[in-house]
C-alpha cells in the first residue's frame, strides 16, 4: 500500500487532499499544528485519518517522516497570509523556508516524492498584461516576503534533487476556492463574500473591483496534485483555469446564487495588491494530463451550498 503524508492536512486544500488519497487506497498520515484547522478535524475523522499535532519547523516533524517512511509527501503547510508576511517576514521565512527545509531533508533521506504547493500569483508579481495568462517561463518578480519564500522553495527543491536525489513536482496555484475554506481568513474572498451574503451582511471590495484573479475549484486542485504524484519529475506547473474574473463579477455571481440584490461597499485599495493575475496551465495538461473540470458558476454554487449548511 502506498504511504502518503500530508503536511497542513487539516487545512482547506489539505483536508480535501486527504479525502482523495484515502479514496485511492493510500495509507494517510497528517502533520498539522492546528493553528487554523480545528474546524476541519471532523472531515479527517470521517476519513479515518488522525493528526500528528506538530509544527514543520520542529525536528519532531522530520523524525515522524523518517519513522513513517512515506512514499509521497503532499506539502501544504505554510504561512499563507501575504499581509502578515510583510509585517513579520522573519516568521514567514521560519515557516515557509525553515519548515520546508525540514520536510525536504527528511523526504530526501527516506526517498519520498514531494508534491509541493506554491503560489501562481505571488511568485510572478505584477506581470506584463500582454503575457496573461502567465506560463512557467514568466519572469518571477515577487512583491511580498510570502512570494519570495515560495520562489526560494523552487531553488531548494532543485538543490535537494541535485544533491540528495529528491523526486518532486511543484504546483503554482491560482486562487483556490471551495467548500471548507475559512470565511474568517485573509485570502478566501469567495468564502468571505458567500457567508456575508447568506447572513445579510455587507461585503467590502477594496479598490474599484476591476482587479482580476484566476479562481480555481479545490476539487480540481487536489486532482492536479494526485496527477503530479507520478508525473512531471523535477518540474514546476502552473495550475489554473486561464480565465480572468474580476472581483466585481465574482461578487455579482455570488449575490445572484445567494439571492441577494445588495450592492457591495467599495473601500480604498490595499497597498501591494496585484491588479491582474491569471495562469496558463497548458504544461500541466501536456505532462500531467490535467485540466480544470469545474466551471466557476458550478463551483460557486457548491461552495455556497456548503456555507449555507454551516450558517
Amino acid at each position: 500500500m502506498t504511504r502518503a503524508l500530508v503536511t497542513g492536512g487539516a487545512g482547506f486544500i489539505g483536508s480535501h487532499m486527504v479525502d482523495l488519497l484515502v479514496a485511492t487506497g493510500r495509507e494517510v498520515r497528517v502533520i498539522d499544528n492546528l493553528t487554523s484547522g480545528d474546524q476541519r478535524l471532523r472531515f479527517l475523522e470521517a476519513a479515518g485519518v488522525g493528526v500528528d499535532r506538530l509544527d514543520i519547523r520542529d525536528e519532531a516533524s522530520a523524525r515522524l517522516i523518517e519513522e513513517f517512511r512515506p512514499d509521497e509527501i503532499y506539502h501544504f503547510a505554510a504561512q499563507m497570509d501575504v499581509r502578515r508576511s510583510v509585517a513579520d517576514p522573519i516568521y514567514d521565512a521560519e515557516v515557509n523556508v525553515v519548515g520546508t527545509l525540514r520536510v525536504l531533508g527528511a523526504a530526501a533521506k527516506v526517498g519520498a516524492r514531494v508534491i509541493s504547493a506554491s503560489s501562481g500569483g505571488c511568485i510572478y508579481g505584477e506581470a506584463d498584461p500582454q503575457r496573461l495568462p502567465l506560463d512557467e517561463q514568466t519572469p518571477k518578480n515577487p512583491d511580498s516576503p510570502y512570494g519570495i519564500t515560495k520562489m526560494v522553495m523552487e531553488d531548494y527543491l532543485r538543490f535537494y534533487r541535485e544533491t540528495g536525489g529528491l523526486s518532486y513536482a511543484n504546483l503554482a496555484l491560482g486562487n483556490v476556492y471551495g467548500p471548507r475554506q475559512d470565511p474568517a481568513g485573509e485570502a478566501g474572498v469567495v468564502a468571505i463574500f458567500g457567508l456575508r451574503l447568506l447572513k445579510g451582511e455587507p461585503c467590502s471590495i477594496f479598490g474599484d473591483g476591476t482587479q482580476t484573479r484566476d479562481y480555481l475549484f479545490v476539487g480540481d486542485v487536489v486532482e492536479a496534485f494526485l496527477a503530479a504524484s507520478s508525473n512531471g519529475d523535477g518540474e514546476t506547473f502552473n495550475i489554473g483555469t486561464g480565465i480572468e474574473t474580476s472581483v466585481n463579477e465574482l461578487y455579482s455571481r455570488l449575490a445572484a446564487i445567494c439571492g441577494v440584490e445588495a450592492d457591495p461597499e467599495f473601500k480604498p485599495a490595499r497597498a501591494g495588491e496585484l491588479h491582474r493575475s491569471c495562469l496558463n496551465s497548458a504544461k500541466a495538461g501536456s505532462i500531467l494530463g490535467w485540466s480544470p473540470q469545474k466551471d466557476l458558476n458550478r463551483g460557486l454554487s457548491e461552495t455556497v451550498e456548503f456555507l449555507r449548511s454551516q450558517v
